[in-house]
């Protein structure tokens, strides 16, 4: 007989793995951007990322298939659904942060991205007419200014850069996919079937992408012929897809929905901790002007009050809820 309490540590211990995982993902991904700059100056960096997230789900999901090749036949249709619209959703949040990353830090980018943990409990409030709570209140506020100082916005012309533009509203698209993640109905699906399915979504909306901003054909080839692409999108497609998304599909329902997000909330702190060392190693081995980022006082508060904004907010879930809400990212 299992241990619940082990088994809940087991899952605290997995996602925290999951996140440091993700964590990874941005500097990984920001030294790709680089090489196709390098590689293909004047093709739009929305090819790039299209055809990097393609290659990297595409080829995540083709292991997938292999590990579960013996139940393929088995995958319902509520898991085809599921998996569909976690595809679309992921497809479109993914490309919008990726593509935003070749215009701002990873640091940034990765705690810009935490800004769905506000507008979660913001949807919920609605769908349940309640009024947001004073803790959500402080939390919005506090994600808001914390969003003007890490983006270096011009309060005389309010404009965000397109970096943080593209990563705020790929945010907004994680929330919805968070949402659809969290459905009821589909609470007996097999995780690996739904998963698989959502591959395979996300890499065919990067396909789309793709025939829709490359050039010519021989663009593909020309990033598919560098071993800096195949070393790097290997990086991302083990540890950053197929554990990291599956561990959290396995494990998040396992804990509580605030300590989830509490975990999750530590996603942006190993984003900013390997930006600190790994894009020299990057540029070294690479090949590519790549530079370590630096703790900047713009980082420092702007990054902390966006952490502090969701630690707030995930502690008003865990003493406010009682149906099982999730609040986490």
């Amino acid at each position: 007989m299992n241990n619940p309490t082990n088994e809940h540590g087991k899952a605290m211990n997995m996602l925290a793995l999951a996140t440091l995982f993700w964590g990874l993902s941005f500097p990984v991904m920001k030294a790709l951007g680089q090489i196709q700059q390098q590689l293909l100056p004047d093709t739009s960096s929305w090819f790039g990322t299209a055809f990097f997230n393609a290659l990297r789900f595409g080829i995540a999901a083709l292991l997938l298939a292999l590990f579960t090749f013996r139940s393929l036949n088995k995958i319902s249709h509520s898991e085809l659904w599921q998996g569909s619209i976690l595809g679309l959703f992921g497809g479109i949040g993914i490309i919008l942060q990726m593509d935003g990353l070749n215009y701002t830090t990873a640091s940034t980018s990765a705690f810009l991205t935490q800004a769905y943990c506000i507008v979660l409990p913001i949807i919920l409030a609605v769908r349940n007419k309640s009024w947001p709570s004073l803790e959500l209140l402080m939390a919005c506020l506090l994600v808001v200014i914390g969003i003007v100082i890490l983006s270096d916005i011009n309060l005389k012309t309010f404009r965000l850069g397109r970096g943080e533009t593209e990563t705020l509203l790929g945010s907004m698209v994680f929330a919805a996919q968070i949402l659809w993640l969290e459905r009821p109905v589909f609470r007996q699906n097999n995780v690996l079937h739904f998963s698989l399915i959502m591959f395979v979504a996300i890499a065919l909306v990067g396909i789309v992408a793709i025939l829709f901003t490359m050039r010519s054909w021989a663009e593909p080839l020309i990033l598919l012929r560098s071993p800096s692409v195949h070393i790097l999108i290997g990086q991302l497609v083990i540890f950053c897809t197929l554990i990291a998304y599956v561990m959290m599909n396995y494990w998040q329902p396992k804990v509580s929905s605030a300590e989830a997000g509490l975990i999750y909330c530590v996603e942006p702190v190993f984003a900013s901790l390997f930006a600190l060392f790994l894009p020299t190693y990057f540029g070294r081995w690479f090949g590519v002007n790549y530079v370590n980022e630096l703790l900047t006082p713009s980082l420092l508060w702007g990054g902390g009050l966006i952490l502090v904004a969701n630690i707030l907010l995930q502690f008003n879930c865990a003493r406010s809820s009682k149906t099982p809400v999730k609040c986490e990212s």
